[in-house]
Parts: structure tokens; sequence; C-alpha cells
């Protein structure tokens, strides 16, 4: 590990937080869990004190760590677990796992080949995410075509200003989805080296506190140390269930940064580009109003798409994003036409 004036400091922070969230958690099973782990991190700490008896050992949280823990005043841990899992408090996936077992049911793993099982389903995140990303250019470039044109610019304006519009466009959801994704990689695989190291510094203690977060969520507390030792015995499957038990990471989720962004500048360029093709075939007779034909189509081709994944109708779904879509170019229109008059 690092030096253990930073690992002992660290500790010692956890178990300041630790006790916060204690003292604001309502359910006593849980609040049980986060003050046992409050418990394991001052005892860590002390073992790194041990280590170096001539320094003086004073403690005084940050001003970060301050700053979470009056939000976790504010507002509970349960609001507050993505700024907690940046502090790499543990445990903080009983706010997102399944209840405990029911009598109708049993949602709780109960062996170790369940652990985890519940993270491997396959998600439509990706083509949702690309869905929005062409409403996103379609939207914006249709209404700013619209403004443009209720300026009373001529067709070869309207057509350079879409353009530009719809590289500003993609080039801005780039960089900010690189810049997101990035910063969660980075996150996410500090804390993930983080845990390698102490699972390899202290075993035993890791094993107990993932034991805890097992029985804090309805699991006996002899059959989740047995699970957790059994966990820990492999090293590559004990450092996933610490990430996404204790962490509440999921290691499936470091995407690329590289490949987010491109994916958002296609999928908004995607959008922004149809209500740009009328223009783009300078034979088409009044390609504003083929502009808007285009535009109405691809939106209630978008709403139709988005009702996959919000369960409406699809009807219902083309209907609002029409409204939606159509209402925005209306209103940069108006606004177009209003400054048209006025600086003409």
């Amino acid at each position: 590990m690092s030096g253990s004036p930073d690992s002992w400091f660290h500790e010692k922070e956890s178990a300041w937080l630790y006790g916060r969230v204690a003292a604001r958690e309502t359910d006593p099973t849980r609040r049980e869990m986060f003050r046992k782990l409050g418990q394991a991190a001052e005892e860590q700490a002390l073992q790194w004190q041990a280590r170096d008896p001539q320094r003086d050992f004073r403690f005084v949280p940050t001003l970060r760590a301050r700053i979470v823990a009056r939000l976790v005043d504010a507002f509970g841990p349960r609001a507050t677990r993505h700024a907690l899992a940046a502090m790499k408090l543990r445990g903080l996936s009983v706010y997102t796992a399944p209840a405990p077992p029911t009598a109708g049911g049993h949602l709780m793993p109960t062996s170790v080949s369940e652990v985890g099982q519940r993270h491997r389903g396959v998600s439509g995140g990706n083509l949702r995410a690309t869905v929005f990303g062409v409403n996103d250019g379609l939207v914006s470039n249709a209404a700013l075509v619209m403004g443009v044109a209720g300026a009373g610019a001529e067709s070869g304006m309207v057509l350079t200003t879409g353009v530009a519009g719809l590289l500003a466009g993609a080039l801005s959801m780039a960089a900010g989805e690189y810049v997101s994704v990035r910063s969660q990689r980075d996150m996410y695989e500090y804390q993930i080296a983080l845990e390698k190291e102490e699972l390899e510094e202290y075993p035993e203690e890791e094993a107990e506190e993932l034991a805890l977060i097992y029985n804090a969520r309805g699991i006996p507390l002899e059959q989740a140390r047995e699970m957790a030792r059994s966990l820990l015995s492999r090293p590559e499957q004990a450092l996933d269930a610490l990430a996404r038990e204790e962490l509440g990471l999921n290691p499936d989720d470091l995407g690329s940064p590289v490949g987010a962004a491109t994916s958002s500048f296609i999928a908004f360029s995607a959008g922004a580009i149809l209500p740009l093709l009328p223009f783009l075939f300078g034979g088409l007779a009044r390609p504003l109003i083929w502009s808007i034909g285009v535009t109405a189509l691809a939106l209630a081709a978008v709403g139709l798409a988005l009702s996959l994944f919000t369960g409406r109708g699809a009807l219902q779904g083309a209907l609002r994003m029409l409204l939606i879509g159509g209402g925005a170019g209306v209103v940069a229109w108006g606004v177009g036409r209003l400054l048209g008059v006025a600086i003409g």
C-alpha cells in the first residue's frame, strides 16, 4: 500500500464518516453494519499507527469529508451514496441491491455461485443512449434551422448555419461524454486498485467487512462469513465481489471514453443532419417545407423508439415527440421572425 500516514488517515477518515452515516441511518440492521465497518476502519488505522509509534498522528477531517458529512446529515445516506462511494466507503450496495428474502420468493444469494448474478443481465442502455443522442441532435438543429429561416435567411445561409450547429453540438456532446466517462473510469480504477491492495494487506478484515454487508442484506451472519471466506479464497472473484458489494461499483461498467465520445458524436450528428437534407439537394422547391416534413417523420420515429424503453404506447410516444419538437421549432421560428423584423 501507500505510505502508512496516508493509509492511516484514510482509515481514520473512513471511520469518522461511517459514524456519521450510522448516526443518520434509520434502519437498525444497516446502522449496525456501518457502525461495525467504522470499528473495523478504526482498528486498521491503529495497525498503521503502530508501525510508526514516533509519529504524531492527529486527525482532522478534510474539507471534502466535512462537506459529504453535512450532505449525509441533510439528505441521508441513500441520497448521498454516490458521494460516499467517491470517499471509498463500503457497504453502499445495500441501497441498490434487492431486498432480503421474502416468504414468496428468494431474492438474496444463498451460495457463492449466486453472488453477483443479478449484475449480469443484458441492458438496453447503449441503444437508449443512442436514441436520446439522435433526439438531441434532431430537436436542437431543427430549432436552429427554423429560427434562422424565420429571420428570413436564404437557403444557403440556413444550410451553413445548420452545418455549424451540427458540428458545434456534436463536438460539445462528444467532449462532455469523454470527460464524464474518463472521470468515472479514473475513479473506478483508483478505488478498485486500493481495494486490491487492502485485500492483499489484510484479507481477514476484508472478509469480515464483506460478511457484514451480506448480513445487513438479510443473510445470517455465520452463513455470510462462510460465503465471504469462500469468495476471498479466489482473488479475481474476490476483487470483483468487493468492488460490487463494498464499493457499489461494477467493474464491467468501465467503458471507453473514446468509444463513448465517438458514439455520442455520431448519434448527435445523425439526428442533426436530418433537418438539413432538403437544403443539401438544391433542386427542391421550398426546402424549408421539406425540412419540416422530414423532421416531423424523424420525431415520430424517435417517439416510437423511446416507447420501447418507457413502456408507453407507440402512438402516444410519437405524438408526444411531435408536440415537443414541433413546439421548439415554432418558438424558434417566432423568435427568429421577430429578430429578423427588428434587425431588418
